[in-house]
């Protein structure tokens, strides 16, 4: 209450409230923008330095899609670009793929693991050496507990306020799940494994109302569920999934659970969409024919394998199809409406929304940097 109460107490600019211009304007910018705009006086500086305001800074940060590529001109020295799908309306077309960050890899590559409120984790190809970072403040951190295991998923843990990672070893007897807090001294904590044990190895989980999901209708014998992993109690569970054919897998749209399935081409898309978090109720919202010919014709492509569905910014179906140089942008009457020529930037199935909001365990941890190596 203090800090919002100081963060309010800020002169007047000329013409213009220090309400409007802090709560109103400032909280909206682009974190980029916002620390420009902190060297225009002190008084801005501290109304935009208190946690009340990067809180509700962060909360007017859009949810982009994430995507990277590496930068090989240089043989001496690789580099990883960190560059979301900026595609709200009004954004010129040469900012809606711009890096917000750049990091040297040296010889051994790295990769996205996971994102969770402007949180990345990062991980080395082989045998993974993990790490932190957040590409808003510039801030890395390696963590080094973390060597001989495999990421099934990034959450918080409103309990204690730490962001968590659950993890399973990488090599071996695949049959335990651990906990990490990040930042922590402590090395990962067993906590046991589910039912379908498999499924953290082989797809990607999806973080929704604080837990981590995914869809297990793909093992045989299994139809129409979710496994579900609290991210309170830290217990597995089942949840109900719409049975559907082929593959599928799972997205966050407006703040609830949303399943993309297709044919074997994947060429058609139907989307569901979960009505009712607690009561486990879905309803069928639509299906997406892709414009197969025209894109076969115009670009090439053959196979739609490339393929991401996501979220909007502005809660829309989002599809993204990766087609050698090019980045497709599919909109839900199946539409060709955004093109780009972009060779090597690969598609994920994240999202990163930024933020400024600090973190304290960044400090504790060895090898933490801010504004240095790896950032270029």
């Amino acid at each position: 209450m203090a800090e919002a109460a100081t963060a309010r107490e800020v002169p007047h600019h000329r013409g213009l409230p220090a309400e409007i211009a802090i709560w109103e304007i400032l909280v909206r910018l682009p974190p980029k923008a916002l620390l420009r705009c902190r060297t225009v006086c002190r008084s801005w500086r501290r109304a935009t330095s208190s946690r009340d305001f990067l809180l509700a800074h962060h909360g007017h940060q859009p949810a982009l899609s994430l995507l990277y590529t590496y930068d090989v001109s240089d043989d001496s020295s690789h580099s990883l670009d960190i560059v979301p799908l900026d595609h709200r309306a009004g954004v010129a077309a040469a900012d809606q793929l711009r890096p917000v960050d750049r990091l040297g890899t040296r010889d051994n590559h790295m990769h996205l693991e996971a994102s969770c409120d402007g949180l990345l984790i990062l991980a080395t190809f082989g045998d993974p050496c993990f790490s932190v970072c957040n590409p808003a403040t510039r801030q890395y951190a390696p963590l080094p507990l973390l060597r001989g295991f495999s990421l099934a998923g990034m959450y918080p843990h409103p309990p204690t306020g730490e962001y968590r990672l659950l993890l399973y070893p990488a090599v071996g007897v695949q049959d335990a799940c651990y906990v990490y807090a990040v930042g922590s001294h402590q090395p990962p904590r067993h906590i046991g494994w589910p039912e379908e044990k498999e499924l953290i190895h082989w797809f990607v989980s999806v973080l929704c109302r604080g837990n981590l999901h995914w869809y297990v209708a793909m093992l045989e014998g299994v139809s129409g569920q979710l496994m579900v992993f609290d991210g309170t109690s830290e217990l597995f569970r089942q949840m109900r999934a719409p049975a559907v054919p082929g593959a599928a897998h799972l997205f966050e749209m407006d703040g609830m659970l949303a399943m993309a399935s297709s044919n074997d081409a994947a060429t058609t898309i139907d989307i569901w969409m979960m009505r009712d978090y607690d009561s486990e109720v879905w309803a069928f919202k639509c299906r997406v024919e892709l414009p197969a010919a025209e894109l076969a014709m115009r670009f090439g492509l053959s196979n739609f394998s490339n393929l991401v569905v996501s979220s909007s910014d502005d809660n829309d179906v989002l599809i993204l199809v990766e087609s050698g140089e090019w980045l497709l942008q599919i909109d839900i009457d199946g539409k060709l409406v955004a093109k780009f020529n972009t060779k090597f930037l690969s598609i994920t199935p994240l999202r990163l929304k930024q933020t400024l909001v600090q973190h304290t365990f960044f400090p504790t941890i060895e090898g933490y940097v801010v504004n240095a190596w790896p950032f270029i």
